[in-house]
């Protein structure tokens, strides 16, 4: 059974077709990747996964379990977490407070008990830190711990942006093109971390990118989309050697 399966998955916003039956199944373990030209749908994508947006059309499922339809806070629950093309940290919280505001979600006292220092809550509060440093720690970001995060450099915090989704212990993490912005050097740096959460949690990751180095170093399985439809689907060779892909998206050579 794979952990994340889509069924003519369809998403029309008033004209225009977003995405066009589009069928897809993720193995256990995965790490793969989505690519195609912008506007291609692959956003769209992990916002319906996600909630974010209600298909036209089709079916999701997660573990066997069909959550279509479902409200973004309970697929997170379930063992769905992501990252956004564009960095959505709470900028003016330190770098330990955005995570550690991600860890709260495992808290166990009440609301009144949030608002009363009884022992359960700092017992909870303490443990929760604890996590949210050793996280810090996973990242490299524990020396820059009580900094703004809006202060640190973009590719940290990307870092930081995956250390609080990771914060979720989710079984899959949905990457949106995490390498955009970065320099060639963050890029590399970048390829090495995910390899390490991949590992070092176990994860299932599923990420858009267009930056094809990362795709061709990372990624073992790449489906390609074109107009919200796929058009290919294999290893990182034989989606390079397609002609059709060559053409969409990598680009025809000149005569």
């Amino acid at each position: 059974m794979p952990l994340l399966e889509i069924q003519h998955l369809t998403k029309d916003f008033g004209g225009v077709r977003a995405v066009d039956k589009f069928s897809y199944q993720l193995g256990v373990g995965a790490l793969n990747a989505i690519i195609g030209p912008n506007g291609a749908g692959k956003t769209t994508i992990f916002n319906l996964v996600t909630g974010i947006y209600d298909p036209t059309e089709g079916h999701i499922f997660f573990g066997g379990d069909e959550i279509t339809g479902t409200i973004t806070h309970q697929i997170s629950a379930k063992g769905i977490a992501r990252t956004f093309q564009n960095i959505r940290l709470f900028s003016d919280f330190s770098v330990l407070d955005n995570v550690r505001t991600a860890c709260h979600r495992y808290a166990s006292y009440t609301v009144w008990e949030g608002l009363i220092p009884t022992p359960r809550r700092r017992r909870e509060e303490k443990a929760l830190a604890e996590r949210a440093w050793r996280l810090l720690e996973l990242v490299d970001l524990s020396d820059r711990a009580h900094e703004m995060s809006k202060n640190l450099p973009y590719g940290h915090q990307r870092r930081l942006e995956i250390a609080r989704a990771l914060a979720q212990e989710p079984k899959l993490l949905l990457l949106d093109e995490p390498a955009a912005g970065m320099n060639p050097d963050e890029t590399v740096q970048l390829m090495d971390f995910i390899e390490q959460i991949h590992d070092s949690f176990d994860l299932t990751i599923l990420l858009i990118e267009h930056h094809m180095e990362v795709v061709m170093g990372l990624a073992d399985d790449i489906v390609v989309i074109d107009f919200g439809r796929t058009i290919a689907q294999g290893t990182p060779e034989e989606v390079q050697a397609n002609p059709v892909v060559i053409e969409a998206y990598l680009g025809a050579e000149e005569e």
